[in-house]
């Protein structure tokens, strides 16, 4: 292998390697946030929290910057995946 290519797959099984951790990470986020549907359902608490989303989202933004990632993108990605627990949280209660 050239110099080149063995380095580019260092950077890809490196990328593999973190493609996994985020996708069995957000499948533990979302048996925790199930478990808040159910919950939420059980006691009929609505499937929203505005004031706790608007947290979440300040304080992800927060560790972006922190960690050097676009904060733009750090909340898009976390209103999907709070359009998601949301969605989840609806279907819970019907």
């Amino acid at each position: 292998m050239t110099d080149a290519a063995t380095l580019l797959k260092e950077h890809r099984d490196s990328i593999d390697r973190l493609d996994a951790i985020l996708v069995y990470t957000l499948a533990e986020r979302f048996r925790q946030t199930q478990a808040v549907g159910k919950l939420k359902a059980r006691y009929d608490l609505p499937p929203s929290d505005p004031a706790r989303e608007a947290e979440q989202i300040a304080r992800l933004e927060k560790m972006a910057i922190e960690a050097d990632l676009d904060p733009v993108f750090a909340r898009k990605f976390l209103s999907f995946v709070i359009d998601e627990v949301i969605r989840h949280h609806k279907k819970h209660k019907e």
